[in-house]
């Protein structure tokens, strides 16, 4: 009963292990409140032992994805972090299929074969009679791959001019250490500076990272000789720029923001974060924890943009989601159903030192570009930056963390929206729709006969 439990504690603090770089009270809380969603599935499954092959088979994948559905959205609007899916997004044909059934569709998949694993062994070792009917549930990944690949969804490209774009990963003037207080006012600094280094004519789109322009203090839109700076490089690339820009509010409150500048050199609109990091950039329901002197760190408590903002660029639409939203489908997925093209992700990810929280962020946006069939920049001040083609192929990037470097790339458009993007998590639905039929089902079977 509480194997889950134990599973999901050991799981989470080794996948999320990096989060202890701010302290155990980050990790551990964490690890303890996405432990008890698998207690649940534990305890269910536990009760049902008795159950017939397929039942049990069927609760355990439908209870598994209730789970996951709450997980996703739960507390503080949940996280993904985690999900099987993503353990696959190294995989081509695992990418392709996603156009069809998302991350969280393959996550149903991969617990179905994992039930079935374990009925196969249960019949190998004479506990129940075996069928061939337990191989189905291994035939089912390769039926989507064979689908998504004979429609060819998410990666058809052809006819599309390609549209040049450089990331500046302007990094910090002492990545993972602690700096002077004026660190922010030179992390801007180094941006600009690099930045000068891309010849004019030789992009369409500039992008510097989450935080790139400084902290409050040194905000595109309050100080206009920031603004100015930035907008004279934008005029003279001829090249539209996203900017990272944290921005305070009142002394209660701060935005994080995504700046569009156009090729003249002129803000035209901003994306506001609409999903920050719970205890990292606002602290819930905050009386009840002033008690923690380690929350002292976050004094002020970010406000949640409304929802997405597509910019209107020559030939596509650009939407841009910041750092932690990366890790949702959800965020990217309403971008691109309000007309985005192309997509940004924009993080810092300087708290983490050299861990592998960058390469667990950009694998989980390789499949937002799959599942969405759009390309993705992901720009991160202290790296690791990359271009993501639209079928989730990494097309250029970084040499690594902690580096200052200009990566150029091309996006390329899609030329369709995929059935994930229109349908969003419609497997875990249906997988949790089935097993409560069953389940009613079950209860009937049993009062009819009582």
């Amino acid at each position: 009963m509480f194997m889950g439990a134990i599973y999901a504690f050991s799981f989470f603090t080794a996948v999320m292990w990096w989060s202890i770089e701010l302290g155990l009270i980050a990790l551990l809380p964490l690890a303890f409140v996405q432990s008890l969603y698998f207690w649940f599935v534990g305890w269910w499954l536990a009760g049902h032992r008795e159950a017939s092959q397929w039942i049990w088979a069927g609760y355990a994948v439908g209870v598994w994805s209730l789970a996951e559905l709450i997980r996703y959205h739960f507390p503080f609007s949940g996280l993904e972090w985690g999900g099987a899916g993503y353990a696959l997004s190294g995989l081509a044909p695992v990418r392709a299929g996603a156009a069809l059934i998302g991350t969280s569709g393959w996550t149903v998949l991969t617990v179905g074969v994992a039930a079935a694993v374990v009925l196969v062994v249960r019949a190998l070792l004479g506990r129940e009679k075996w069928s061939w009917w337990l191989l189905v549930p291994f035939a089912a990944p390769a039926l989507v791959i064979g689908v998504a690949f004979g429609l060819q969804v998410a990666v058809a490209t052809d006819g599309n001019e390609p549209t040049p774009v450089a990331i500046v990963q302007g990094s910090t003037p002492c990545p993972y250490e602690k700096c002077p207080p004026d660190e922010r006012l030179r992390t801007f600094q180094q941006h600009l500076e690099l930045t000068g280094e891309i010849e004019t004519g030789s992009v369409d789109l500039v992008v510097w990272a989450e935080g790139s322009t400084g902290s409050f203090n040194a905000d595109p839109v309050r100080n206009a000789e920031i603004g100015e700076a930035i907008g004279a490089e934008a005029q003279r690339i001829g090249a539209w720029f996203l900017v990272g820009s944290d921005r305070p509010i009142s002394e209660e409150n701060w935005i994080n923001a995504n700046v569009i500048f156009d090729d003249s050199g002129e803000v035209v609109g901003e994306y506001r974060k609409q999903q920050g990091v719970p205890f990292g950039e606002y602290i819930p329901f905050r009386p009840l924890f002033d008690w923690i002197p380690d929350l002292s760190q976050v004094p002020r408590d970010m406000v949640p943009g409304d929802g997405p903002v597509v910019f209107e660029l020559p030939g596509f639409g650009l939407g841009s989601v910041i750092s932690f939203e990366g890790s949702f489908a959800r965020y990217a997925r309403q971008h691109v159903r309000a007309g985005a093209d192309v997509l940004v992700v924009a993080t810092n990810e300087g708290s983490y030192d050299r861990t592998p929280v960058s390469d667990q962020l950009i694998g989980m946006t390789r499949m937002r570009a799959a599942e969405l069939g759009v390309p993705v920049i992901h720009a991160a001040v202290t790296g690791k930056s990359v271009v993501i083609d639209p079928d989730g192929s990494l097309s250029s990037e970084t040499s690594g963390l902690g580096t200052s470097e200009i990566i150029y790339g091309s996006v390329q458009l899609g030329n369709s929206t995929t059935f994930y993007a229109l349908a969003g998590d419609w497997v875990m639905y249906v997988a949790v729709a089935s097993i409560l039929f069953v389940a009613w089902r079950q209860r009937r079977l049993l009062v009819s006969t009582a």
